[in-house]
């Protein structure tokens, strides 16, 4: 049975936000008892603009503090407006900050890296500074092409320092779930598909349970050759549905249902909200740390009624900006974000129901599952 993303109308007080936008997306077999149309998609756009590259989520999410590097990150992604509206003179600007900071500070975040690492993050500082010189090239020529690329370079660099810095699993998790299993920190998982293969980060620092879920089964083997069973254009594209009478994993340890909270790590939180929406605890205006405002969120399906019956079904988000504003929408505080596609996201273009996976790898961060003890 599908899991439906029940959308409620409560969160309609959310109009200070800004202006309301309403869009009527109904889901599901009309005609079914069992499967009742889904209520409106009510989004918002947001005070600001929001971030819509999984990427640049993953890389603000990580547990770390260090004003430089993320001074240095938030200067590289911003180059993407300029570079949108050709304005060539802030963009050599932004350049100039980058080599002043990476010049002037570049023991500062060194020392925020433990002793065993350092070495890492000096060859890709070393390796960030030797790409200066050929991007202001770039930006001289007004190459666009290239000063994207050149960008694209340093951040992936920025993304290993950072990933670098990250000192421990940053909280624990609270005891009652210590059942599952649970990732502590991050996995990059290959999606073979019937359409072509892609590449998903799954992010354990926000949530752990729910990654770790995903995780274990995907080492199980449980997604392999599995039919994708719902598919909404601009919407969400659905799987995890195994054939029977179950809507999810059943262990076979325990011959139970394998039952995931509901989990939502909310910015300037110690540690995520377990077993209910921010909705029903009053904090709907606040922002995830992992929203689904990327093209390619990874988001954990489960009963409309029933904040923690996830198990084993999940969907890919299908961010339309026209059809679901960024920034603030009714997914947001209702179902748990646990990662985003970062390569070959043009596959989920192409697939629709009745598509598969073919197999799901983890291909870095297997260490990260813990297993139940």
């Amino acid at each position: 049975m599908n899991r439906r993303l029940g959308l409620g109308w409560s969160t309609l007080v959310k109009l200070g936000w800004g202006l309301m936008v309403v869009v009527s997306l109904w889901f599901g077999p009309a005609a079914s008892a069992s499967a009742l149309p889904m209520e409106p998609l009510v989004a918002y756009l947001p005070p600001g603009n929001a971030i819509t590259d999984g990427r640049a989520l993953l890389r603000y999410s990580l547990p770390i503090d260090n004003a430089d590097i993320r001074t240095i990150q938030s200067t590289l992604e911003g180059m993407s407006d300029w570079l949108r509206s050709k304005r060539w003179g802030p963009i050599g600007k932004d350049l100039t900050k980058v080599e002043r900071i990476l010049m002037r500070s570049r023991e500062t975040m060194l020392a925020a890296v433990p002793d065993g690492k350092r070495a890492a993050a000096i060859s890709y500082l070393d390796d960030m500074e030797s790409q200066l010189l050929p991007l202001r090239e770039a930006i001289d020529l007004r190459d666009r092409e290239i000063v994207y690329l050149k960008r694209e370079a340093l951040l992936e660099d920025v993304s290993r320092i950072e990933e670098l810095m990250v000192q421990g699993f940053p909280y624990e998790v609270p005891a009652e779930y210590d059942a599952l299993p649970q990732l502590k920190g991050r996995a990059t998982v290959e999606v073979k598909t019937s359409k072509g293969t892609m590449r998903a980060v799954i992010d354990g620092y926000s949530a752990p349970v729910t990654g770790g879920n995903f995780i274990d089964l995907v080492q199980r083997g449980f997604y392999d050759n599995m039919e994708f069973n719902r598919a909404e254009d601009n919407y969400v594209l659905q799987t995890g549905d195994p054939a029977g009478p179950a809507d999810g994993f059943i262990d076979p340890k325990t011959k139970a249902y394998r039952a995931i909270p509901l989990e939502v790590l909310v910015e300037g939180d110690d540690a995520p909200v377990y077993g209910n929406t921010l909705e029903s605890i009053g904090r709907f205006l606040d922002a995830p740390v992992l929203p689904f405002s990327a093209f390619g969120t990874l988001g954990m399906a489960r009963p409309n009624t029933d904040p923690n019956g996830g198990s084993s079904q999940f969907f890919f988000f299908l961010f339309e900006p026209e059809m679901t504003p960024a920034g603030l929408n009714l997914l947001d505080g209702r179902y748990a974000v646990f990662g985003y596609v970062v390569e070959n996201k043009e596959v989920l273009d192409q697939l629709t129901q009745g598509d598969r996976i073919e197999s799901i790898r983890v291909i870095a961060g297997a260490e990260n599952l813990v297993q139940p003890s």
